[in-house]
């Protein structure tokens, strides 16, 4: 039976998602992006580290459809590989944030009280300083790596989702079930997982999949300022800094790159709204 409800309730999300086509071209975005990472070595004709100095910054040709960089490196072959370590910010730093903010906002709304209170208070110390300027930071502790940046992400990110999970598990809380569960003296950690976390989770996937492409964007500004992936991996926002020097007489070089980021971003936000839609049970008629 269990199978058969939530079967029955992924097809009704899937049915109130399709009416909302920005959001299934957002989707079917997100999948090419996926696929292109994925199969990166297959579909780049060229190595992403592959020089050739006399190519260097040359235009679109049929061998380099983008061109190459100043280092004769072809742009649409690291544009590909790019993808992998740009998506993995994104999806790997939220994964971090969700994990550890999901317990906590469980937690802290499911006891209340002074276990609330406190949560919410080293919060509000933590959010004290912006969240970017809090990953940099970490960041620039660690070290200037693509794993040191996912990190810095992913904790610099945690109290959005600690805050958005425990507004909701406070509401579901009082629903009869729980009563029903605690009267059979079920433990806290078994009704934490069990019935309040599957019950409160639907607007956490709507900020889980925004939160992707606002890490993306994130994970592209670290690696332009240099904390992020480094030399010679390709990322997208290390191909803008890269290009920055010769900015004014190769725009191209920057713009390609600054287009993969806001399709992916946009992309995100757009399958976020349509999700939103069609988890809100209020949205269905």
């Amino acid at each position: 039976m269990k199978k058969r409800r939530k079967k029955s309730r992924l097809l009704d999300i899937w049915r109130q998602l399709r009416k909302n086509k920005l959001a299934v071209v957002a989707l079917i975005v997100l999948l090419l992006l996926l696929i292109v990472a994925i199969a990166a070595p297959q579909l780049a004709p060229y190595p992403y580290s592959q020089q050739n100095a006399k190519l260097a910054n040359a235009p679109p040709s049929a061998e380099h459809l983008l061109g190459n960089d100043r280092l004769g490196r072809d742009i649409f072959s690291r544009l590909i590989y790019g993808s992998r370590q740009s998506l993995q910010m994104g999806v790997v730093a939220v994964a971090i944030a969700a994990v550890i903010g999901i317990l906590i906002g469980s937690i802290a709304g499911y006891y209340g009280g002074w276990v609330d209170n406190l949560s919410m208070r080293l919060l509000d110390i933590y959010q004290a300083m912006p969240m970017f300027l809090l990953c940099v930071s970490l960041a620039a502790i660690m070290g200037p790596s693509l794993r040191n940046a996912i990190i810095a992400l992913g904790i610099g990110t945690v109290p959005g989702y600690a805050r958005i999970m425990r507004a909701t598990v406070l509401m579901v809380r009082e629903n009869e079930y729980i009563d029903a569960a605690r009267s059979v003296n079920a433990r806290a950690h078994r009704i934490i997982l069990s019935h309040i976390i599957p019950n409160a989770i639907g607007p956490m996937i709507v900020q889980i999949t925004m939160g992707v492409g606002s890490c993306i964007l994130a994970g592209s500004a670290l690696s332009y300022i240099g904390l992020g992936a480094q030399p010679p991996i390709p990322e997208w926002g290390a191909m803008i800094s890269d290009a920055r020097n010769t900015m004014r007489e190769y725009p191209t070089h920057a713009l390609y790159p600054g287009i993969c980021v806001m399709i992916s971003v946009l992309a995100c936000n757009l399958l976020g709204d349509g999700l939103r839609d069609a988890l809100d049970p209020r949205l269905k008629n």
